[in-house]
């Protein structure tokens, strides 16, 4: 993962769950740009900087006047732990290193998104859905962010109900993803989605299954969530990308008791 400081916390600021065009792994930002001469701009020439992005930095920086480096280093070896863990299958390892790192920093909270992954499969669902709202709070354009806190409400209060909590986020720049949210948000039909990008890239086939498998889950359809979420497994970006969610997708199955063949 990404090297020490400032990338450490820059590593974790970077958008969930994005997946490039081909069917190589996820890509994240590793270095930041050398700082360049002072230049003096106008407001309306100066580019916004997401929240997200500009708060882990702006830590780092008090951390190398404070002191606090240590502090930070530490617990994104842990947030590092806890993805090697997960991806192995130990969902409840991954949960305590994942804690431990917001106990070490608890900055890390607001970005640490593979905590609420972890608790949605050990059906720790309101502090799922809790983490994800964080999560939505200091990045309001996370699409799968939001996705993934109605799939913990839907289990805590039903489809229904969880919709009229449903997080609006901005526009994703990932059409699979766009319509994957439109999907859960509106009650669409799954099948549609798969459709869709049946003939897409590698990592638009895969997401395709993988949200639909999801969909029907928290539909209580349990034959139409094994049937996509395994497809989604076995699919060539499933099985090759080295993705945080193709890792994902095999725990669902593993939780489930699903054979992957």
């Amino acid at each position: 993962m990404a090297p020490a400081f400032p990338t450490t916390l820059l590593h974790q600021a970077s958008t969930s769950f994005r997946f490039p065009a081909g069917a190589a792994g996820c890509i994240r930002p590793h270095c930041l740009a050398p700082l360049a001469a002072p230049t003096t701009l106008s407001l309306a020439a100066t580019p916004a900087v997401p929240r997200r992005l500009l708060l882990p930095v702006a830590a780092g920086i008090w951390d190398l006047i404070s002191g606090g480096a240590g502090a930070a280093a530490a617990a994104s070896l842990a947030v590092r732990r806890g993805m090697q863990l997960f991806r192995q299958g130990d969902v409840a390892g991954s949960l305590a290193e994942f804690d431990k790192a917001i106990e070490m920093d608890p900055r890390q909270k607001q970005y640490l998104w593979q905590r609420g992954l972890s608790l949605y499969y050990l059906d720790r669902f309101e502090e799922g859905a809790e983490q994800f709202r964080i999560d939505v709070a200091a990045n309001p354009n996370d699409t799968e962010e939001s996705i993934w806190c109605f799939l913990c409400e839907a289990q805590l209060y039903g489809t229904e109900e969880a919709r009229k909590r449903f997080l609006e986020v901005g526009l994703d720049s990932r059409p699979v993803m766009r319509e994957a949210y439109a999907l859960l948000r509106s009650g669409a039909d799954p099948e549609k989605l798969v459709a869709k990008f049946s003939s897409g890239t590698d990592g638009e086939v895969f997401y395709s299954s993988l949200y639909a498998g999801l969909y029907y889950e928290s539909q209580k359809d349990a034959d139409m969530a094994k049937s996509h979420i395994v497809a989604a497994c076995k699919s060539p970006y499933g099985s090759r990308s080295g993705d945080y969610m193709a890792s994902l997708a095999l725990v669902h199955c593993q939780c489930r008791n699903w054979k992957v063949v």
